[in-house]
């Protein structure tokens, strides 16, 4: 695709490569020299494209402060309204609810708006949420105030990894869900601070004002998108097409593709949720061992995630998944084995590891197996795919541990494990048929 602007740069050669090396510093890695298959009409492009990078791992660590915040405030919130515990899975029911179907409309919704405006407007959304959040009095805002953080929630997610799929590497891909890790990470511990304070609501504040912060970013960036000019809203509509859902789940590849997404979302969320209680019921170790060794699985991830960035400048996406579910593979074996406790917890940062670039690098493959017309149709039914997974998967193992034993953890993750290795299998059969 030829890469369009009829803008002068507005560096010389030798202050473009300062700034550019500048910049590339900051997102560890060297700037990008092309983009996919983009070209650069003029050099000057090359730092605002990467500065526009910069602007989208922001946004994602705005996309995942909210996503680890109710669960750190939740004993404290049940404590206050004098609410059951399992009311918690309202909540959270309605934001994986509202994702859903932001994910399915995006395509239309960035069709029409163009991805810089939706991205903008549902930050916007997710920063009045969480202040609502902060306000609540009683579970019916809280149910309330859950529609729209899932609503802006899911149009970012779909809208800004189909965006870096099309114009950016898959190095950029997988860094991009680094910086998604930094914001699930910063928030549990912006909220433990705000409870030794006494107050759940000032830790909702806090995130508020970041995420206002995000939105504001996002704004003020918007005449940003239209100079890098990778796919500004007037050019976005002309190379995307929205497909109607049902029409999708017609093609094969399609179905194959969310099998994919469906089986490593709950692996993740699984193995996120349940992975200490089986530690602990199945394992013998303490609590408080159970959640360090948690903690481990999650830099499991994160470390998979930025090796594989590192890795996609030698391999290709297709290689790294296929690794990832190699690495996975062993990692299940491990936590199965009848082994000490430590080699399981071995084996959960390893599930980590191999499964935490299994999302980004398939998100990355979008445009090259369906098309750029395509993409963001499918990518929308595929995030969909993937919440679908975080909110069954979990659920369903917390009902197998609660009646009959927590024992069968591994065997449930390998129940979805052969779900994303077929998916995975079909999908590359069909690709070359």
């Amino acid at each position: 695709m030829a890469f369009c602007c009829g803008r002068r740069a507005a560096f010389s050669i030798k202050s473009h490569q300062i700034l550019d090396k500048t910049i590339g510093l900051l997102i560890y890695f060297p700037p990008p020299v092309c983009y996919n298959t983009v070209q650069f009409s003029q050099k000057g492009e090359r730092p605002l494209a990467t500065l526009l990078l910069i602007v989208i791992f922001i946004a994602f660590i705005g996309l995942g402060l909210p996503d680890s915040l109710f669960g750190a405030a939740w004993p404290a919130i049940y404590t206050e309204m004098a609410l059951p515990v399992s009311w918690a899975n309202f909540v959270t029911m309605l934001v994986s609810g509202g994702t859903i179907v932001s994910s399915l409309l995006s395509a239309r919704l960035i069709h029409r708006f163009g991805t810089p405006a939706v991205t903008a407007v549902s930050t916007a959304m997710t920063a009045a949420a969480l202040f609502g959040f902060s306000a609540s009095g009683s579970m019916v805002w809280l149910c309330l105030f859950a529609v729209p953080l899932g609503l802006g929630a899911g149009a970012i997610d779909t809208g800004l990894n189909n965006y870096v799929a099309l114009h950016y590497k898959a190095t950029h891909m997988n860094f991009l869900h680094c910086f998604y890790g930094i914001g699930v990470s910063v928030s549990p511990f912006l909220m433990s601070l705000a409870l030794s304070n006494g107050s759940w609501r000032s830790g909702y504040c806090t995130v508020f004002w970041i995420q206002l912060g995000v939105a504001v970013l996002m704004l003020v960036s918007l005449p940003l998108w239209k100079r890098v000019g990778h796919a500004a809203a007037e050019g976005e509509t002309e190379k995307s097409r929205p497909v109607p859902f049902k029409t999708l789940l017609k093609d094969a590849k399609v179905r194959m593709a969310c099998l994919v997404f469906v089986g490593s979302c709950a692996l993740e969320c699984t193995c996120g949720a349940w992975g200490s209680t089986f530690l602990v019921r199945a394992k013998g170790l303490e609590a408080d061992a159970a959640a360090l060794t948690i903690t481990f699985y999650y830099v499991g991830m994160a470390v998979g995630r930025f090796l594989s960035g590192v890795l996609a400048t030698k391999l290709t996406a297709s290689q790294l998944v296929r690794i990832g579910q190699g690495i996975t593979f062993f990692a299940i074996l491990l936590v199965l084995l009848p082994l000490p406790a430590a080699v399981s917890g071995v084996g959960l940062f390893m599930i980590g590891l191999g499964n935490g670039p299994v999302f980004p690098n398939m998100l990355h493959l979008t445009p090259r197996i369906f098309g750029k017309e395509l993409s963001q149709s499918v990518m929308g039914v595929q995030m969909s795919a993937s919440y679908v997974g975080i909110l069954l998967a979990p659920a369903l193992f917390g009902l197998l541990a609660q009646n009959i034993t927590a024992a069968l953890f591994p065997y449930y993750l390998a129940i979805w494990y052969a779900l994303m290795l077929t998916g995975r299998l079909f999908l590359q059969k069909k690709q070359k048929a």
